[in-house]
């Protein structure tokens, strides 16, 4: 039962940084912008988070630096996408490789430095209950911040008259000009936000999750969270849902070894990727399903006045 209240606790871990990058891949896409970058500004995220922990001795400090790395980057790739229309899908891969290169680069000092241990977490009363205590309520603080986010994001979207702005602007961005709405500086507004909180999972990755920094630590979550926003369909409740779920399959290739079973390590640490593949041929053989879920304006370029 213990190794099962763990599995779970890590699994939440696991799907807490998923879910913070993919809400804000869901930000981006439901203004129309298609951001696939998110690996890359993770990383990048992640060194500076990492690089400020070292020197602050503060995570809170780490994830706003991590954040604001993400903002920038994030709006030096709205600038281009939205203002000088450069392909996004090219723009976005660009950003990918440069985060890669320069996360590298900077953080080769990095390489061997350590954090000081951090405070233990867990929630009074609740976390003695045999059990469920272990596995739900002694967690890091942003892994319940994950969940109050991905309410308020919900009630943003659905119930707010900003969110209904931002999603008309990903639906008809020629409506939302022609009623008088700042069509470019919402997207752009959309595309910093979102950016923040994918710099918020990759600051998350090189502080709590593993807190170290290796080159190219990330590994494919920015993709897998750009993934779940589809899976999704567009929806912040099933995004935080989905993320646990492919927490919980990442992290059962160590419950497995841990528990002997014979397994190649190759195959259980293939399972996260291929079960990403695996959803996504699934949700895409519904073609009609995908349109009417999706964006109408999705990664098309708005020019005011055509």
């Amino acid at each position: 039962m213990d190794a099962i209240a763990l599995l779970i606790a890590s699994s939440l871990n696991a799907g807490t940084l998923l879910a913070l990058a993919a809400l804000g891949l869901l930000i981006n896409e439901r203004a129309g912008i298609v951001n696939l970058g998110a690996e890359g500004l993770m990383l990048v995220a992640a060194i500076a988070g990492f690089a400020t922990a070292v020197h602050t001795g503060s995570s809170w400090l780490a994830f706003a630096a991590g954040m604001g790395a993400g903002a920038l980057l994030a709006g030096l790739f709205g600038v281009l996408v939205i203002w000088l229309n450069t392909n996004q899908y090219a723009a976005g891969l660009a950003l990918s490789l440069f985060g890669t290169g320069f996360s590298a680069f900077v953080g080769i000092r990095y390489t061997s430095e350590k954090l000081s241990p951090r405070s233990s977490y867990e929630l009074p009363f609740l976390a003695d209950i045999p059990f469920i205590g272990p596995a739900l309520f002694k967690q890091h603080p942003l892994v319940y911040g994950a969940m109050v986010l991905t309410a308020a994001l919900a009630w943003f979207l659905y119930r707010s008259r900003a969110g209904l702005v931002l999603r008309a602007v990903g639906e008809s961005p020629e409506s939302a000009h022609a009623l008088g709405y700042p069509v470019r500086a919402i997207r752009l507004a959309a595309v910093m936000a979102g950016g923040s909180l994918c710099g918020l999972a990759g600051a998350y990755v090189s502080t709590v999750y593993t807190p170290l920094w290796v080159e190219g630590m990330i590994a494919g979550k920015g993709w897998i969270a750009l993934a779940l926003t589809t899976f999704a369909t567009w929806r912040p409740a099933r995004i935080l849902l989905g993320a646990y779920l492919f927490g919980f399959v990442t992290m059962l290739q160590f419950y497995l070894q841990g528990q002997g079973v014979q397994v190649a390590s190759q195959f259980l640490s293939m399972l996260p990727y291929l079960s990403t593949i695996v959803v996504l041929v699934l949700i895409s053989s519904n073609a009609a399903f995908i349109r009417a879920n999706m964006p109408a304006s999705l990664g098309k370029p708005f020019f005011p006045g055509s």
